[in-house]
């Protein structure tokens, strides 16, 4: 490389030119030789387990533990053998263990993170613990068949009995004194990039019986491992992993955490201390986002959210002011009802908190500023209903501008102007300078100074839907992100109108 700059920067050019070459080169010859081998190896291994995990299962209770008998012991020896060689054949030639694994006696419930992968089972084979699965799951060839064998607790996200079942069915294991097999639960209940860690579910720490957290850790240079919301595919990850030579996996046994009387009687202690724990051991920081923000910032409705949207944020006081409702279409029904008999009146922060029935306190006071575009200590409850909407249920756009519409006629003519078509999707799209002119015009096409939620809804399901990208607004988004969940950047950064107050910027890595 010769010494002047200019040089020196087609030098490192060159340089990364030939390193990228060469990763390309490797990885078509990994392709056509050393993939399809493990490929057929991993699928060998899975075979050859089935008809033990098969055996296993026939004939055994599925609300009680018999004592295990020999042969169960055995194939329970054996499928650990086949598992840990099927790993081998995917590169896992080494597994780093560090700590001791608690006895069920001591703590019946591993809570695991940062949950990244599907190659997040490899803990679950090695030890065979119960785990907290989708109840699709048990539906899957093969694999549904040896996740019976682990005795996993069946849930459906979409299901709110379900859930509450899920719960029940934990504590009776949790506080069966060792008599179940360990559960398994990633508390963070979706995957993430291993940034961060994300809210904790409180289904771990409900029982209020000792815990014991474990960390895992993928130390690999080259990240082939995370599959989350959004960028590669499972088959795409499958694909680059099984090309590495080798791939590297640790998992940490922390020391048992057993809660205080104040931590059994507050799970979402519990489940913020613990998660402390695990955050210092992993050396990463804590957010207090979960996967229901995921699914808000990641929903596929006729409007994309944009990236640096406060929606994120009102969900998140919306969970911690126990504002989210097992029934929202007849919670929000309701307020909206009641948003349209105040007609417009803004509301001070005293009549906010008697609209929510709940006291005043500092987190209803961030909320309220959410909505105080002028600073007056004066809000309209009308886009509080519609930033609801929006956070219950993400995807369901229409619905949300049926509901805003209805608040904001005043002649019972079912129109609005283009003022209220504003603030409507400026709270919708949780943003401050919105610019709907044009698109107004081009649903107004009489002139009459109003349009209809009719003509709005032909708006969005046809042609004129890509009016929207006359709304000047800035940061939609209008490709999808790369891999990767949210962490939040706590920067400095200020927008004014609605949002004065300080927003916490998403980044989609």
């Amino acid at each position: 490389f010769s010494c002047d700059g200019r040089g020196y920067i087609l030098g490192i050019n060159k340089l990364l030119h030939l390193i990228v070459y060469f990763s390309f080169l490797q990885l078509a010859v990994m392709t056509v030789t050393l993939f399809p081998i493990r490929l057929l190896m991993a699928a060998f291994m899975m075979l050859l387990a089935w008809p033990f995990a098969f055996l296993a299962t026939v004939g055994r209770s599925e609300d009680s533990v018999e004592p295990q008998c020999f042969w169960r012991r055995l194939v329970d020896i054996i499928l650990k053998i086949i598992m840990r060689v099927m790993w081998f054949a995917g590169g896992f030639h080494w597994i780093s263990v560090k700590g001791q694994r608690a006895l069920p006696s001591e703590a019946s419930i591993l809570t695991l993170a940062p949950h990244s992968s599907y190659f997040d089972a490899i803990p679950v084979t090695m030890t065979m613990s119960s785990i907290v699965m989708k109840a699709e799951s048990k539906d899957l060839l093969l694999w549904g068949t040896l996740i019976k064998f682990i005795r996993p607790v069946f849930v459906s996200r979409s299901d709110q009995n379900s859930r509450k079942m899920t719960v029940e069915e934990i504590k009776r294991r949790a506080q069966s004194g060792g008599e179940w097999p360990q559960i398994m639960i990633f508390p963070e209940g979706t995957c993430t990039n291993r940034s961060c860690l994300i809210t904790f579910k409180p289904g771990a720490f409900i029982p209020g019986v000792p815990v014991q957290p474990v960390v895992i850790r993928y130390p690999n240079k080259l990240d082939t491992i995370t599959w989350t919301w959004q960028g590669p595919g499972a088959f795409k990850i499958l694909w680059l992993t099984l090309c590495q030579l080798h791939n590297e996996f640790e998992i940490e046994f922390l020391p048992i955490y057993t809660p205080s009387e104040e931590e059994k009687k507050n799970p979402l202690l519990f489940a913020v201390n613990v998660r402390r724990i695990m955050a210092k051991a992993l050396g990463v920081p804590i957010t207090d986002y979960s996967f229901e923000d995921c699914q808000l910032a990641m929903a596929e409705g006729q409007l994309r959210l944009p990236v640096d949207t406060c929606l994120l944020e009102f969900a998140k006081l919306v969970r911690r002011l126990g504002l989210k409702s097992k029934n929202p279409e007849k919670d929000l029904l309701e307020y909206g009802t009641r948003a349209m008999k105040l007609e417009g009146q803004k509301q001070s922060l005293e009549d906010f908190a008697q609209f929510l029935d709940l006291p005043v306190s500092d987190m209803l006071r961030d909320m309220f500023a959410l909505f105080d575009e002028h600073e007056d200590n004066r809000i309209d409850v009308r886009e509080y209903v519609i930033a609801l909407s929006v956070a219950c249920r993400p995807a369901k756009t229409m619905d949300t501008l049926k509901l805003a519409f209805k608040m904001f006629e005043s002649d019972n003519d079912g129109a609005i102007t283009e003022a209220e078509l504003a603030v409507i999707l400026k709270t919708a799209l949780g943003v401050s300078r919105l610019s709907v002119s044009r698109l107004f015009s081009s649903i107004d096409s009489k002139d009459t100074g109003k349009v209809t939620y009719v003509l709005i809804g032909l708006c969005f399901c046809g042609v004129v839907l890509s009016s929207l990208a006359c709304l000047n607004l800035p940061g939609i988004a209008t490709t999808k992100p790369a891999n990767g969940i949210f962490c939040p950047d706590f920067s400095d950064g200020k927008t004014d109108g609605l949002h004065k107050n300080r927003i916490k910027r998403f980044i989609l890595i």
